[in-house]
């Protein structure tokens, strides 16, 4: 029985921390994979600043290059329009064995809002909710069943990069070295 871990996001630009919050489910729960699933364009952000997704695409695959742990999932690219989670696990559910786990992992910041989330007792039906502790947001408790996992808290946003990037300053360590070269190569949150 495989168990799989599926991590999605717009990723716009992904960091240090989105890689750390995998490795540690990862790790905590003895799963088989974490997959990640750049978002074509999520339902609850706006347009602005977020880049090409075939560029976030490129960027998640460079960040986690050389960890077998970790795959890249462009389902949601590949379908476009809005992504909706629900349409995510149940393409998984479709492709993965039978009798496979999936752990859908979501900071704690998104507690929340599941009540609204699309189709979310369908989802709840098909996965297991992980909720990742994040700095700021006290321990919500979720309507929905999830597993908690405690993580060193980093300190550290996509926005807060792009921000740091239009500033001209660094963000070494905050993002793999790969993805912040393909960053300045190609002119990326100027």
């Amino acid at each position: 029985m495989k168990q799989i871990g599926i991590l999605g996001g717009t990723f716009n630009p992904i960091h240090i921390g989105h890689l750390a919050i995998a490795q540690t489910v990862l790790d905590k729960l003895g799963l088989d994979k974490i997959v990640f699933v750049p978002s074509f364009f999520p339902p609850h952000k706006s347009e602005k600043n977020l880049v090409p997704a075939a560029d976030r695409l490129r960027m998640v695959q460079l960040a986690v290059e050389g960890n077998s742990g970790f795959e890249v999932s462009d389902f949601e690219i590949q379908k476009g329009g809005k992504s909706y989670s629900v349409d995510t696990v149940t393409h998984f559910t479709q492709i993965l064995p039978p009798k496979s786990k999936i752990f859908f992992i979501i900071g704690e910041d998104a507690v929340a809002g599941l009540p609204d989330w699309r189709r979310i007792n369908d989802l709840a039906a098909m996965a297991i909710f992980v909720v990742v502790n994040r700095k700021g947001f006290e321990h919500a408790k979720s309507a929905i069943p999830a597993r908690s996992i405690e993580m060193p808290a980093l300190d550290i946003s996509s926005s807060e990069i792009r921000k740091k990037i239009r500033a001209g300053e660094s963000i070494q360590y905050l993002v793999p070295e790969k993805v912040a070269q393909y960053i300045q190569k190609n002119d990326l949150y100027q």
